[in-house]
């Protein structure tokens, strides 16, 4: 069977700094790679405003991942139109058309159409709490796990095609080493690292003894760092990963971590890549 990933995020700019290396390796190596974005991003930041307004914001970024999509080397870029729901607590949750505010159902069966019809080996997506508790990271978690394990049931909605079963489900998992291995690097700078603090709350990061792929993306750093920057209005001067040099940025950028969620991993599984012992 040829190899094929299919990633499923919320907004762009999620799958660079997720699995922007990844998805960069597995293309060069001839991997069929897709991926699901939820939203265009609507009501995120914008970090310089000569490059978007509120109004033109989706339509800027949706330009900005399909720059990534392509630098990245992604076969197939999918939509699934709904609107960024904006960080948790936020006037935008309650808007009707965030993706947040969608019918369970449609979404799971819209995913469950785009699984039967590519046929992934292998599935990523957020772990549970979306790396730090964005609604959208969240739903967008659930949405796919449900979606994962209806696509191989061939009594949900068999007008949507054949079951399909993928070999494999991964959450995508910073480590919360990541975290302190920055901060260290900060202050041997003499930054002020008290932005920090906020990794401390346990709901942020990934625990290590988790992760079962710690994949090595040097060889395709640099195009996950040409996808980041095409996310400009994303990715700016303040962004949290300028403020290292960029070689260093680049060194803590070359491993990429996953958390088998499928099949239930044996304890002390290491893998040494998504597909490893898959045919």
């Amino acid at each position: 069977m040829a190899h094929s990933l299919l990633a499923v995020f919320a907004h762009p700019d999620d799958e660079a700094f997720g699995t922007g290396g990844t998805i960069s390796r597995y293309a060069a190596e001839g991997v069929q790679t897709y991926l699901v974005c939820a939203t265009r991003g609507e009501v995120g930041e914008i970090s310089d405003p000569s490059l978007a307004t509120p109004e033109t914001l989706g339509q800027v970024r949706e330009g900005e991942l399909r720059c990534a999509a392509e630098t990245m080397g992604i076969a197939e870029l999918i939509f699934l139109d709904y609107r960024d729901s904006g960080m948790v607590g936020t006037q935008e949750n309650l808007d009707p058309r965030a993706y947040i505010n969608a019918p369970e159902d449609q979404v799971v069966s819209r995913l469950v159409a785009i699984l039967r019809r590519l046929r992934p080996q292998v599935i990523a997506t957020f772990e549970p709490n979306g790396g730090y508790g964005h609604p959208d990271h969240i739903a967008a978690h659930r949405h796919t796990v449900e979606a994962f394990h209806a696509a191989a049931d061939g009594n949900f909605h068999p007008e949507l095609g054949k079951p399909w079963q993928a070999s494999r489900l991964f959450y995508t998992a910073i480590p919360r080493s990541f975290f302190v291995e920055m901060r260290r690097q900060l202050e041997e700078l003499g930054e002020d690292t008290s932005d920090f603090d906020r990794f401390e709350d346990p709901s942020i990061g990934w625990p290590d003894d988790q992760v079962h792929v710690h994949l090595d993306v040097a060889s395709t750093v640099n195009s996950k760092w040409e996808a980041l920057n095409c996310h400009r209005t994303q990715f700016g001067p303040g962004n949290l990963f300028r403020r290292l040099p960029q070689s260093q940025v680049k060194a803590l950028m070359s491993v990429e971590h996953f958390s088998l969620a499928w099949p239930e991993p044996q304890p002390g599984l290491q893998l040494n890549g998504l597909f490893a012992g898959l045919d």
